[in-house]
């Protein structure tokens, strides 16, 4: 295991500590003739232990399982530092809540791989649901990225065609307005101008001639088809 393990003097305090390096203030290192009483032990009578807040039989119970608890984790997980998280999570909870385990359901061993196995399940869904989420997010931002691009090329172009209109000759821009603005017919806008027919067929054509050559010099795609 890349990590040793040493733990508080109160309940739900706990210490990680780096074989190099302490990162919390040390307990008082227990003397050799304890630790070989408790090597001795059973795992029930260490989880008794526990409960009556013996750093040292925590400690064993760690030298004795830690290995597997730790490996199911990095099985699962593949991962070194989440499985490190995993097992250190296992032991924590042992230390906090020592009479979760029940010596009549099953051994120790047992206990701690069950509940190794069951949080790495929880980091991979953890995992995969941040994920989703991330790439959710990401489709979102690029979807209202596009409509805001969309927006502004709908509104830039919707002026470019404004400004064109206005510059047509006062003949053609009132024949396009009345029959595209306006939604009138051929007919309509003839009896409207009071003109033949064929005559604003006609200006209607040149206008939007004049209209496309001068949008497409301004860069506006498609207005020349």
């Amino acid at each position: 295991m890349p990590r040793s393990w040493a733990y508080g003097p109160s309940r739900g305090t706990a210490i990680v500590r780096d074989t190099k390096k302490t990162t919390s203030a040390r307990a008082p290192a227990p003397n050799k003739d304890s630790m070989t009483d408790l090597s001795e032990a059973g795992d029930a009578q260490l989880v008794t232990l526990i409960a009556r807040f013996s750093e040292v039989a925590l400690a064993e119970v760690y030298r004795r399982h830690g290995g597997a608890v730790y490996g199911l984790a990095r099985r699962v997980l593949n991962n070194q530092a989440e499985a490190e998280d995993v097992a250190q999570e296992v032991f924590l909870r042992l230390w906090n809540q020592p009479e979760r385990f029940d010596p009549s359901r099953g051994n120790l061993r047992s206990f701690l791989l069950t509940q190794s196995h069951a949080r790495a399940v929880d980091t991979i869904r953890s995992i995969t649901s941040a994920r989703r989420r991330e790439i959710t997010d990401a489709a979102s931002t690029a979807g209202a990225g596009y409509d805001v691009h969309r927006e502004a090329w709908d509104v830039m172009v919707s002026e470019e065609v404004l400004r064109a209109l206005r510059g047509l000759p006062e003949e053609e821009r009132r024949a396009i307005e009345l029959a595209y603005f306006e939604g009138h017919t051929y007919v309509q806008v003839a009896e409207i101008l009071k003109v033949p027919e064929g005559t604003i067929k006609g200006r209607i054509r040149n206008g939007m001639r004049r209209m496309r050559g001068d949008l497409s010099r301004q860069g506006i795609q498609g207005a020349d088809r």
